[in-house]
């Protein structure tokens, strides 16, 4: 992996060709058409509700900076994440191609966006053929992380799911260069864990507390210290995670 970059400090080196190894480099023509397709920039505090369930958007984003959650309000008023945005992220997909959000998207800490006009949407698959195979890559990319997470949900018990989630949080976090002797910042609260993967918050949090005891990951004060990164693996039956090489819209 190159040397690490912050997500935004990241953005810009794509944007001049080089990259960090986790994304794909763009050409010239592409990058140029990036630049027009761009409207700005838009940050966003925490709590900010950057996409809402049933809404419609004008815009799209790329995230920069910063960490975000997907998650579906049920009927009942119980919610369900549904993914974590992490830097790279393309953000309302949804919106763009089916007119609405089916989800909401709510920034956890302070994000910098890119942001993307949804007008323009249509000229990114007539005119640039490659972005637009760029954008199915990543939809099916989301898809099979919603795979992966239905079966840890449905078939592993409370600890392989907790050890699942953060393997994957580490995997993804270090590829972006922002693991610091072992540490990774993880400014999500365990409730949001809990209703990612099916658990209740006391079971999440004896579930922690067990990891913590047994000296293979500590997660506090927003950071995800992982002690025993093949134990941690193995426990979450993810020994196989690798992150590919995937676009940067």
């Amino acid at each position: 992996m190159k040397s690490a970059a912050s997500p935004k400090t990241l953005f810009n080196i794509v944007r001049d060709i080089p990259s960090l190894d986790m994304f794909e480099n763009m050409s010239r023509g592409e990058v140029q058409f990036m630049s027009k397709f761009k409207m700005g920039e838009f940050v966003a505090q925490p709590g900010t509700e950057i996409l809402a369930q049933g809404a419609s958007s004008s815009q799209l984003y790329t995230a920069l900076d910063g960490m975000g959650l997907r998650f579906k309000m049920l009927e009942d008023g119980s919610r369900q994440v549904v993914g974590f945005i992490l830097p790279g992220d393309f953000i309302g997909l949804q919106s763009g191609v089916m007119g609405t959000m089916r989800h909401s998207v709510e920034a956890t800490t302070i994000m910098t966006m890119c942001v993307f006009n949804r007008s323009e949407l249509w000229n990114l698959f007539s005119q640039q053929p490659q972005r637009a195979f760029d954008l199915t890559h990543i939809a099916a990319t989301e898809e099979h992380l919603l795979g992966e997470m239905l079966a840890a949900v449905g078939q592993m018990d409370g600890m392989a799911k907790i050890a699942w989630v953060l393997n994957r949080f580490y995997t993804r976090l270090s590829a972006l260069g922002l693991n610091q002797n072992d540490q990774v910042p993880l400014p999500y609260k365990q409730q949001d864990i809990a209703d990612a993967m099916g658990l209740s918050l006391v079971h999440t949090n004896k579930t922690l507390a067990k990891l913590r005891s047994q000296g293979i990951a500590t997660w506090a004060e927003d950071t995800l210290t992982v002690h025993q990164p093949k134990e941690l693996a193995d426990l979450g039956f993810s020994n196989n995670i690798m992150t590919q090489a995937r676009p940067l819209i």
